[in-house]
This record gives C-alpha cells, structure tokens and sequence, in this order.
C-alpha cells in the first residue's frame, strides 16, 4: 500500500503535508495522539475547575502539532456549515467511551459541532448470543427478524444515552437522537428482513440540536412511511448522511484505528480506489464488514467530489488527524488513474501544452516555445506518463537501441501533496529497468533524486542520475553515448578527464556529496531547477499596442515593456502627440500615432498585435473594445488579448478581474479580456482577504487611503514653453494642497464598491455580502498609497493570529513583503510590490488594525497591468518586473 499523504481537505484547499519520502516536504514526526492524550485529559479536567476558556484548550492542542496547523483548521472548520459528520463503531462505546467523549468535548469547547453516528454491532452480538441466537450475515449485512430488530432497538437507545451522558458529564451538551432522521424503504424483506435501505435524510433535528448548542448524537435506526422501524447498517447511514450533509469531513472512527491488511497485518495508510478497489474487493480476507465498509465507502465518495476522502482511524487520534498535517490511521479516497501514451494527441496538446507553458521553466519563461519543445521529441520514441487531472507528468525519451532518458519531470503542488509523484515514478521504474536523468545540485529537491538514484556524478553544479547499471563500466559506456548523441548537455556528463564515478549499488551506498532536505517548495519550485534537454530558438517577443500612452501609468508601462524581455510596443496613441516619437523607449523608433476605433478595427483584424492595454480614463473605453470585438469576429479567432486601466469594465461578468494574489491565476492564463484593478481597491483587497471569516456582520471595517497626488491623474492641453510639446501634468499639485492633505469622495468611492464586490467572491455564496467605508484622501508627495484598515471581529483574537494569517495567505508571493513595523510610503516608492505589516489588536481583542502599502502607479495600475499580462500571453507572471 502507499504511503499515507493525505488527501485535500476542502474542495480546492490543499491538503496536509507529504510524507518524508516526498520531494522537499519531509517533516518532523508529531507526538502521538495516543502519547499525549492522558496529558490533554488532566489538563482538561484542569481547565474545567478553573473555567478555562476556549484560548486554553486550543493551548492543549498545540501538543499535537503547530500552532499555525492547529489555528489554520480551527479557522477552516469554525466557518464550515456543517464541520463534520463522524461515525462511531460500537466497540469504541464500550472499550474507548472516556476517550471518545473527551475527544468530542474538546471539539465543542472550541465552537464545533461534529455530526455524530455510532453503531452497536459487538454490543448487538454479545446480547444475540448471550440468548442462543447466532448473529447472521449477507454480504456483510445482518439479517434481522423481529427479535432481533426489538433487541437492535433497545441497544441502540442505552449506547446513544451512555454517549450522551458521558458528554454531559463533561460539561458538553448532547442531545440524543435515536430515530427520526433517516427515511427507508425494505432493502429485501425477504433475503435480509427487517433491514433498510435509506431514502431520505431529515437534517432538521440535526440542526434543531445544534442551534440549541447541543451534539447531535445519531442511531442509524430508520423508519418506513408507515412507522416501521428498520435496522441500516452504521456505515451505511453514516455515508447517506454524509451525500446530504457534504461536510468538510467524513471520518470513521473505530477500534482498530484504521484499515489493516489481512495477510501482512500492516496498517493500509492510504487507499486509492480508482486504482485499488477492484484487487481489493477481490482478495480472500476482505469480507463481512471490511467489504460492505469499503463498498459503501466508494459508494460514498462517487456521489462527493473527487477531492473528497473519508479518514478511518482511532477515538484518541481524532484532534490529530483534523488539527495537524500529518493525519492519522487509514485516508481512502478515489483518486486518479494512470496513464501512458505514445503520442501527444493521446494525451491532448492542448492540455500538455498548458501544464508545459505552466511548469517548465524554460516555456514559462519563453526561452523555448511549446511548438519547437514538441517538434524536438517527435524526432524519436517517447513515452509521456502522468494521471488524469495532469498532477504529474513525465516524458521519457527512448530511440530504439539507447538508453531511455527522462527529459521532463513536472509536477504541481496537488502532485507532490497527495503523493502522485511517487505513484508515476513507480510506473517508470515498472516500465524501464534502467533510467537517466538529470538535475542541477542547487535542485530544491535534490534529495529526492538521490532517493531514487541508485548512482549519480556531480560536478560544476550539475548532476547526472540514474538507476539499473551496477557496473561502473557499463555507465562509462553509456555516458560515452550520450556525448556522441548529444541527449544530454555535455556539460551533465563525466567526459574530459576521467572523473570518479560512484554507484550507490557497487560502493556500499557512498555518495561523492552530503544531502540537505529543504522546506516545502512552492509548485513552481518543486523542479524549477532541474534541467531540460529540448532546444530550440528564443521566443519571438509579443507584440502590445498602448492606447494612452501619455500619462503617468502610460509612461510607467512604457518603462516596464522597454525593459521586458518578451514584450515589445509596436503602437502607442495619443491624440495630443500624435506624430511624434515615443520617449524612454529604446527596443525601435515608435511614433505616437492618433488611433481611434476604426484604425483599431483593421488592425485586430490583421492581427498586427498580441495586446492591447487601454490606458484611457473612465468612461472612454467601450468603443475601442467594441472595434477589437469586431475585428476579433472578422479574423475567426480568439483575437489579441485586452487589459483595460479604466474602471469601465472591473463589474462585467464576461471579463476577468487581474489581482493574481488573490483570484484564480488559470483564469488569466485563458482569457483574452482582463479589468485591471484600481489602485486605492487592490490594497483594500490585500488588506481585507485574510481576515474576511473574522469580518462582525455587524459593523463592516473601514479603510483610510492617503496617496500621493499623482493619483489625481493629468491635465489635458498642457504644452512646453519652448518646444510647444504636449506635456505630462498633474491636476492636483502639493502648492494647490497647502502641503496638506485633503479627503474627497467622502462615501461612494469607486474603489469603495470594487473591494467589496470582488471580495464578496471570497466568501462562501450564502454567506454576507462583504460592505467595505472607504475613505481616500490626496497628500502632498508624488506617489504611493499608503491604506489603514480598521476591522471589528467577530471573536477575540491575538496579534500573532492575524500575522499568521497574512503569511499563510501571502506567505509564497513573489510580490508581497510582510514586516512587523507600519509600511511607510519610503517602502513602497518607485517599487513593485505589495507591503503590510503594523498589525495591532484592540485591547478588547475584537478590533484589529493592519496597514497596507502599494506604489499606484506600479502595483497598483502598470506593474498590475505587466502582472495580467504575462499570464494571459503564456509567460513568467513577474517577467520583465524587477521585483
């Protein structure tokens, strides 16, 4: 079985780390539950006597694993509508009942209500027998007279009361609910008796109860229309619950604290159904309840999405497997099949295409193009491997008669979490019985190469890899191929004068260099540095045309596409310097020309351009996208790419909204029509999204913006004295402040609605709509923004929280800087990315203050710009910006 990597824990939320034999992720073991639960328990009952309040029992918590862990999945669950429905095996009530019920008391302390479901089989079975009867089975379900069902009955109301008391002898509320939630109808009277097969959930009382602040405490005792009581199997009921409930977790709790394998008896830590039900279902040892658990479990996740797992473990390992990373017992999900194919229209171009230009270093960056990438491996065999959802994916090069060689290894993060790039690497090694590849010795995932090496040379900062050649010779000759075929760059391979070569196999494991497992990288790092082996010429640049280009923001993009390396202007149009050339760019002569929707028009239809970036003010735009509109329609494709400055088009559905730390990054790879946020709403926005589950419905947060004047934008007509050149000047000057400053839009602000709007996509969609009061006001120096945001909670909380909170968002931003003083406008100036930082909390504890910082003709407008553009051509999102 696989190693346990745990599966995601909400539907795109990324899920616990891997275990050590992953790339880059290894991590320190925690305490086990086990190990620390007499330790929680007298804390506890501490606790208890002294009137402790919430913060001390998230305090107990931190023994299991960080506090960042423990906090992150408290925030996830406490804003989950339905947190979590468990299912109790009966034998847990009568050996683990104290440990259970401290468990589920430690839950309710901190605010949750798990869902809970508990059988009685073992109790069920020692009263049958006590009285001569002989339990009996049918593919794992209990046939069940009218006896049986009158005993079942009875049983089932004394171990629903003895759980509930044993709450409330904690100080936990509990209310028992023994019928009345699941409907049924006959499964098959005449095979199975009086068993039922559930056709509808009642959540009502479930929800009754929690409102009252009680734990639901559930039988899976059904009922017939007419009244008849009948006997669903726990596991059964608890999965129908589940498809009704989609609550943010499904766990199985029993005594054995997992699945255990019935030949080797080692514990099953993750099963992946697509890929192991079937072997599964077949052998000899998975019968009874093992097999109707497994059926009803696939059964269960078929009907939730794929991300969706159920966790299989022990009453004492629960805190543990929902508040640390490393998990507990048994995760059975579905998974993702793999495959292999020959060609690259098996797999699909276009979706091979995407993962390359996202992942490889050299096509993201535009040094080499997909095109000449595919055009260099069809010159011989190869073998692409990788699972459905493209988590992973692995090209092997193998001409007849050679060496295979791995030239691409490329997974993303999902892949690395969730163990894929073991899975794929297990189909390689099935497939080739011997492998080269290659890495550079800074590699963030150097150790895991050498992992799988079985012999390795390093030199110059490059290594050469591979496994099943145990003889020194035999790699001698290899590489000496490889340098007359030119497969791999000269510079990987021992040729010159003879190094020494070593192979792990024939030298007793000896390595020529020490190995150091760094921290977790972020997707894009997991094998940013390893080498690629296609060649081709660079990148042709793209072509942008800049539609007002005379501005502030204008002249800053100009700035930024003369030093792009990919980017190149072939028009700017400004009706006032119509004629005259473009200043500050060097790349070629470019006049500005006076371009209206007409001229617009015939050039989208001759696809002159890859861009288009309307710097116009507001209100003005509509027609020239209009005329790209048309033009796009005549050349029958999806046209050139439209990033628009203006507020214009930041509310239309049909156009993608460009703040990339915040919104989905695959929706500006595809889209050819961008809004790029305004300045003053896109530090609103960085301030406010980390703390959007905290935000007191009843008193929205309030943001003061001060910038500097150039934010005011430019007069028109404006000339030179001397040259009678049309010149850049601000409409609002530090002598017209007073060298003061000045509110203005004192409510409704633009920027006001824009934050909100966008913000409200964060939240859940039955949740509030996020109300944001913005101030702005004008300040005396030439550029920046500097933004205080006043936020009332909706709990108490400390400052190192809120900072947490701001690095786990934030955390792997290129863009974003998080320090402890305020952001001061020195930080920011003339810069390109975000800063926050100054966090204080009220004394009270449920009013926090932070400060956020941005540069608004940078990030805030043609840095922005820069940003969303990269992605939608296809390049590095921070080419070309000197971050």
């Amino acid at each position: 079985m696989l190693p346990r990597v745990r599966a995601p824990l909400l539907r795109a939320l990324p899920r616990r780390a891997a275990p050590s034999s992953t790339p880059s992720l290894l991590r320190a073991a925690a305490p086990s539950a086990a190990a620390v639960a007499p330790r929680l328990s007298r804390a506890y009952q501490s606790a208890r006597d002294t009137q402790s309040d919430r913060d001390t029992i998230i305090r107990l918590l931190y023994s299991l694993g960080s506090r960042k862990e423990v906090e992150r999945y408290l925030r996830i669950f406490t804003s989950a509508d339905k947190f979590a429905v468990l299912k109790i095996g009966g034998a847990i009530l009568t050996d683990q009942l104290d440990e259970l019920a401290l468990s589920l008391s430690f839950l309710n302390r901190v605010g949750l209500y798990p869902i809970v479901l508990h059988g009685a089989g073992p109790q069920l079975n020692q009263i049958l027998e006590d009285a001569g009867v002989v339990p009996d089975y049918i593919d794992g379900i209990r046939i069940t007279d009218a006896k049986t069902l009158e005993v079942a009955r009875k049983v089932f109301l004394q171990e629903n009361l003895k759980l509930c008391e044993a709450l409330e002898k904690l100080g936990t509320r509990a209310r028992p609910i023994p019928s009345g939630v699941f409907q049924a109808e006959y499964l098959d009277k005449d095979k199975y008796g009086l068993v039922g097969k559930v056709t509808s959930v009642d959540k009502e009382p479930i929800e009754a109860a929690i409102r009252a602040g009680a734990l639901p405490i559930l039988t899976s005792l059904a009922e017939t229309k007419d009244g008849q009581l009948l006997n669903v199997n726990a596991d059964v009921a608890a999965g129908e619950l589940a498809k009704v409930l989609e609550p943010l977790k499904i766990v199985y709790l029993n005594e054995k604290g997992g699945l255990f394998h019935g030949v080797t008896g080692e514990l099953m830590e993750v099963i992946n159904l697509d890929e192991e039900y079937d072997a599964l279902m077949k052998e000899e040892w998975v019968k009874y309840g093992t097999k109707l658990k497994l059926r009803e479990i696939k059964d269960l996740l078929d009907h939730l999405p794929r991300s969706s797992s159920v966790a299989i473990i022990s009453a004492d390992s629960l805190q543990k497997e929902l508040f640390t990373d490393s998990g507990a017992g048994t995760l059975i999900r579905r998974g993702y099949k793999l495959y292999k194919n020959n060609s690259v229209d098996a797999v699909g171009a276009d979706k091979l295409r995407q993962v390359l230009q996202e992942r490889d270093p050299e096509i993201a960056s535009g040094s080499l193009s997909a095109t000449t990438f595919f055009s260099e491996l069809s010159k011989a065999p190869y073998t692409i491997y990788g699972d459905e959802p493209f988590d992973v994916v692995a090209i092997v090069s193998h001409p007849e008669g050679e060496t295979p060689l791995l030239t691409r290894f490329l997974p993303s993060r999902n892949g690395v979490l969730n163990n894929v790039v073991d899975n794929v690497w297990a189909q390689l090694r099935k497939n080739h019985r011997r492998l080269f590849w290659t890495a550079r010795a800074d590699d963030e995932n150097r150790a895991w190469h050498f992992e799988r090496a079985e012999g390795s040379f390093t030199r110059a900062g490059k290594s050469l890899f591979w496994y099943g050649v145990h003889d020194v010779a035999e790699v001698e000759k290899i590489v000496k191929r490889f340098e007359e075929t030119g497969r791999i760059e000269r510079s990987y391979l021992p040729v010159g004068p003879p190094p020494r070569v070593t192979s792990t196999s024939t030298l007793g494991g000896a390595r020529p260099f020490s190995t150091l497992a760094r921290g977790r990288p972020s997707p894009s790092a997991v094998l940013s540095q390893r080498r690629r082996y296609a060649t081709g010429a660079p990148a042709k640049p793209k072509k942008v045309a800049l539609i007002g280009a005379r501005g502030y923001t204008g002249q800053n993009l100009v700035s930024l596409i003369n030093a792009h390396p990919l980017l190149e202007l072939s028009h700017v149009s400004s009706r006032e310097l119509a004629g005259l050339p473009l200043e500050g760019y060097t790349k070629a002569e470019v006049r500005y020309a006076n371009l209206g929707p007409k001229e617009i028009e015939e050039m989208e239809n001759a696809a002159e351009v890859d861009a288009w970036i309307m710097a116009l003010p507001n209100g003005v735009c509509k027609p020239f996208v209009d005329a790209i509109d048309r033009g796009r329609a005549r050349r029958g494709d999806k046209g050139a790419v439209i990033v628009d400055l203006s507020a214009d088009m930041r509310f239309e559905k049909d156009w993608v909204y460009g703040l990339p730390e915040l919104y989905k990054r695959d929706e500006l790879r595809s889209a050819t029509r961008i809004s790029n946020p305004g300045c003053y709403a896109t530090n609103t926005q960085l301030l406010l999204a980390p703390l959007l589950d905290l935000l007191d419905p009843a008193a929205g947060p309030t943001v003061f913006g001060v910038s500097g004047y150039s934010g005011a934008g430019t007069k028109t007509g404006e000339k030179d004295a001397s040259t009678g050149r049309p010149v850049t000047v601000p409409k609002i000057t530090p002598e017209a402040l007073g060298h003061a400053v000045k509110p203005y839009a004192l409510t409704d602000h633009i920027h006001e609605r824009e934050a909100g709007f966008h913000l409200s996509r964060l939240v859940t969609p039955a949740g509030p709509q996020v109300k944001v009061a913005f101030t702005p006001v004008v300040a005396p120096w030439f550029q920046g923004i500097v933004s205080t945001a006043s936020v009332p909670l909706n709990r108490a909380v400390r400052a190192s929280e809120i900072v947490d909170r701001y690095q786990e968002k934030y955390g792997g931003e290129k863009s974003v800087t998080i320090k402890k003083e305020v952001p001061e406008i020195r930080d920011i100036e003339g810069k390109h990315g975000w800063v926050v930082g100054g966090v204080q909390v009220h004394s009270e504890g449920k009013r926090v203050v932070v400060v956020g910082a941005l540069d608004n003709l940078l990030k805030g407008a043609a840095t922005q710009c820069i940003q969303n553009l990269n992605l939608s051509l296809g390049l590095d999102e921070h080419a070309g910006i000197p971050l």
